[in-house]
């Protein structure tokens, strides 16, 4: 069993940076491929990208692209969401979590989830 612990959440405004973590107990993080999800009230839960066993295999979704930026530091067994140039369609609840295929874009396929911390990004 393995369980998520999410941090870095908060207000910003528009343009800024928020960095989240994601650390692991139970079995080091290197393990799993990790996925990132956030679900925005009154909309389902959104790809926002994942990683691999190592930081060369990063997936993201098209809206991110270019802004955010996960990564993980193995020995700290914790995954990081770098979100850099935010903006306001960036605000909701974000959730770490993880599987131990592949990275999918498929929220289904992460047998292990974190709690989920809230990111508003004002204008």
């Amino acid at each position: 069993q393995v369980q998520l612990v999410e941090s870095g959440g908060g207000l910003v405004q528009a343009g800024g940076s928020l960095r989240l973590s994601c650390t692991t107990s139970g079995r080091s993080c290197s393990a799993y491929a990790w996925g990132l999800f956030r679900q925005a009230p009154r909309k389902e839960r959104e790809f926002v990208g994942a990683i691999g066993w190592s930081d060369r295999n990063t997936y993201y979704t098209d809206s991110v692209k270019g802004r955010f930026t996960i990564s993980r530091d193995n020995a700290k067994n914790t995954v990081y969401l770098q979100m850099n140039r935010l903006k306001p369609e960036d605000t909701a609840v974000y959730y770490c979590a993880a599987s131990t295929r592949t990275p999918s874009s498929r929220y289904d396929e992460y047998a292990y989830w974190g709690q989920g911390t809230q990111v508003t990004v004002s204008s």
